[in-house]
């Protein structure tokens, strides 16, 4: 009797996803597993945390062979009191505890964490030439990635229990924080080159970072305020824009001429990100990118001319005392006429400074206001302004008057009449961007 029992039920304490089926026989075992209500509570330690709906067990005829299986694998010659688990999934399982719950856990978690406390990561940084590591701290935040994958080795039981994993700091003397302590070291030991114009400026990280930071990820953070500040001093000595020019007139004489629209300088902001960024990508030469201007043109007219102190050998100079135009096109003159500048008497003086051609247009049609007409508007062959306010160089066919002194009483809105005879030549010698000194 004890032998046909024993050839055909479970042991006595013999458990399938948590469920006794001792001295039962397989079918009845089935039978059992198949009546269960699984709860799918999920646990963490004592604690539910998420509630889920309860289910029938979805065991079928199909998961015989399974149980069967089990039952080999227990089976004793003897009646045996030994204590054995044993896991089994049903074939036909469905996708609530795979999908919905295995959601609504990750949910739950992530909703906890942003109540918890995280951990504090080691992490080496630089302080005023000195390389140290802070310390480590343990947080309250739980480790998701490592608990969803606890959830998916879970047996088919009722109710679900995991661990409690919580995410873990890095610690000081951990690899990734060595890294970090090479990376510092490696960067205090570089150099860039940088070149803006034609100068070049070495800029050592040992002098100018003070202050860095390491992370886990490999990225170095760079306290640039000292790079700013050099950066900004750089700017200073060797920008052009609303500065002084000083120009030799084509008698010899050398005049100060204040910029206006013409010059450049450096965005020290962008260009100190950049550095910072080739310092951090251990790059050795780089060139000056962001550079800015005024007027139509936003970029810094005047950069690439590094001869006659940043105004080049190609401009255009006007006289206001001569009424008198020289162009010149890489340091010889190509044309020269006398012309009538702005009227005088009413303010109307074209201004003085440094300026640039802003684009060229043939024919045009000039509209504005100007002393005793506040509503113009006249057409003309050729047009080269180089004021945002509307004064350039034209052809002025209307006009009666070219003696020398006809801008004191009866001079232009500001523009520089030019004779229509030899504007087409004038007009052609001229480029956008080049610079106009009128004085």
């Amino acid at each position: 009797m004890i032998s046909y029992i024993q050839a055909n039920r479970f042991n006595a304490h013999i458990t399938i996803n948590g469920v006794n089926v001792g001295h039962l026989t397989p079918e009845q075992a089935l039978a059992k597993l198949s009546g269960q209500t699984l709860k799918n509570d999920v646990y963490i330690g004592k604690k539910r945390v998420v509630n889920g709906k309860n289910l029938k067990s979805e065991f079928g005829s199909e998961d015989l062979p399974a149980v069967k299986r089990i039952f080999q694998k227990q089976r004793t010659w003897l009646p045996s009191s030994t204590r054995q688990t044993y896991t089994l999934n049903p074939r036909s399982e469905g996708s609530y505890r795979s999908q919905t719950l295995k959601k609504l856990l990750e949910n739950e978690l992530n909703r906890l964490n942003k109540h918890l406390k995280a951990p504090k990561d080691a992490y080496a940084y630089l302080e005023n030439g000195k390389i140290g590591v802070s310390k480590s701290e343990p947080g309250k935040k739980y480790d998701i990635k490592k608990m969803m994958h606890a959830y998916d080795q879970q047996e088919y039981n009722s109710e679900i229990h995991l661990d409690e994993s919580l995410l873990v700091p890095i610690k000081a003397d951990s690899k990734t924080v060595k890294h970090e302590i090479s990376a510092l070291k490696s960067l205090m030991t570089r150099t860039i080159n940088y070149k803006v114009q034609d100068k070049t400026y070495a800029l050592k990280a040992d002098e100018l970072i003070k202050k860095a930071t390491a992370s886990s990820d490999q990225k170095i953070r760079i306290d640039s305020n000292e790079l700013k500040a050099r950066i900004s001093e750089i700017n200073k000595n060797q920008s052009t824009l609303n500065k002084k020019f000083s120009f030799r007139t084509h008698t010899g004489k050398v005049i100060s001429v204040q910029g206006q629209s013409y010059g450049w300088a450096l965005n020290v902001s962008k260009e100190t990100e950049r550095i910072e960024k080739a310092f951090e990508q251990g790059k050795t030469d780089i060139k000056a990118y962001n550079v800015y201007g005024v007027g139509y043109s936003t970029y810094g007219i005047g950069y690439h001319n590094t001869t006659n102190h940043g105004i080049g050998n190609t401009y255009a100079e006007v006289s206001i005392s001569e009424q008198k135009i020289w162009i010149y096109k890489n340091g010889k003159l190509v044309v020269s006429t006398h012309v009538v500048t702005g009227r005088h008497d009413t303010n109307e003086d074209t201004p003085k400074g440094l300026w640039y051609i802003m684009y060229k247009e043939s024919p045009s049609t000039l509209e504005g206001s100007e002393a005793g007409n506040p509503n113009y508007s006249v057409k003309v062959n050729y047009w080269a302004p180089f004021t945002m306010s509307g004064c350039g160089f034209h052809d002025a066919k209307w006009r009666k008057n070219w003696k020398k002194t006809a801008y004191l009483t009866h001079g232009s809105g500001g523009c520089v009449n030019t004779p229509p005879g030899i504007m087409k030549q004038v007009y052609d010698n001229l480029d956008q961007n080049e610079p106009v000194i009128i004085y």
